[in-house]
């Protein structure tokens, strides 16, 4: 019994974590329509920002600072973010299909530069080491799985509700009168690349927050874990939840990565060493099938921006444009 509450809050800590990186994708992509690919970049930014703030340096590498935890951890959001404003000044003049090529060539310059910059992050070898949070609980699984499921618990509420914030303030209806109708906004004198570049920007941080937290609840990180196929999963995550949904954003991201854990486990129950190796493609398979059938019953996601949906089927609805403009009058 208490291994299985081990593992549920072991499982629970890291479908929060996609957690933080689905909320950042969701005001990017939900609340201001910027198409990011490039996201595992972000995260691998925060993940070796935080490692190399807070690893002691046993191998000759710049860094090892061997600083808190939580230094590390805002250290990652401010470099995610700053990484990100500075993309996001020289692409976000591009639409659609054009960011999204540029953000996936952005994803994996930093992967090539982590697997190749040996002296900073270890190479294909990594980072080994990491402070992890409650480490004197490490040898009870449980406790240490429970303290780290407690301290996510809380830093995920307080982004959660931060966001639902932003995303009601006068900033947030700005980001979706330019996702909706980008020339009335600007008409309206609204700079739509300096908006742009701010929400890519914050999240960019939430996603180097993610990577930090999984690099510190991990205790490694190698250039291996940020591939496209993470970018993959969060995008199945957020369309799942729905984009424009903080609280989507959130069960997709559950729901998804319980669906690919609990498709992990059973290949490896029902396939022989020798044939585990293809059969992890049946990962992705299950969750393109609960991909196609989530957008055949319902196309705006679980939890989909209600208003986005109501519009279409009600037009003489007020969308964000005419908040903006009777606001602005």
């Amino acid at each position: 019994m208490m291994d299985i509450i081990g593992y549920g809050a072991f499982f629970l800590t890291t479908a929060l974590i996609f957690s933080f990186i689905t909320l950042g994708l969701n005001l990017q992509w939900g609340l201001t329509g910027l198409f990011n690919v490039g996201l595992a970049g972000f995260v691998a930014v925060g993940a070796y920002t935080s490692a190399l703030l807070t690893t002691p340096d046993t191998a000759g590498r710049f860094g090892g600072f061997d600083l808190p935890i939580l230094v590390g951890w805002l250290g990652a959001m401010i470099i995610a973010g700053l990484a990100a404003a500075i993309i996001g000044v020289a692409t976000l003049r591009l639409k659609s299909d054009y960011l999204a090529i540029t953000t996936f060539g952005v994803a994996v310059v930093v992967q090539l530069v982590a697997l190749n910059a040996q002296k900073l992050t270890g190479g294909p070898f990594g980072i080994g080491f990491i402070p992890r949070p409650f480490s004197s609980l490490a040898e009870t699984p449980l406790l240490f799985n429970l303290a780290n499921l407690g301290v996510v618990t809380i830093v995920i509420v307080i982004v959660y509700f931060a966001l639902e914030h932003l995303a009601k303030s006068p900033w947030g209806r700005v980001l979706k009168a330019l996702r909706e109708d980008e020339r009335a906004a600007i008409s309206l004198g609204k700079s739509a690349r300096f908006y742009r570049v701010q929400a890519f920007a914050v999240g960019g941080a939430i996603m180097g927050l993610a990577g930090a937290i999984q690099a510190h609840f991990i205790g490694f990180i190698a250039p291996d874990n940020y591939l496209p196929i993470l970018t993959f999963q969060v995008w199945v995550m957020l369309i799942v939840g729905g984009s424009g949904s903080n609280k989507g954003a959130i069960v997709g991201s559950v729901l998804v990565w319980a669906i690919w854990a609990g498709s992990g486990a059973l290949t490896s129950i029902l396939f022989s060493p020798e044939q585990q190796a293809r059969a992890a493609s049946l990962q992705i398979v299950a969750i393109g099938v609960m991909l196609c059938i989530i957008l055949l019953v319902r196309p705006g996601g679980l939890f989909g921006d209600m208003r986005r949906r109501q519009s279409a089927a009600a037009p003489q609805q007020k969308t964000a444009v005419d908040e903006l403009s009777d606001r602005a009058s």
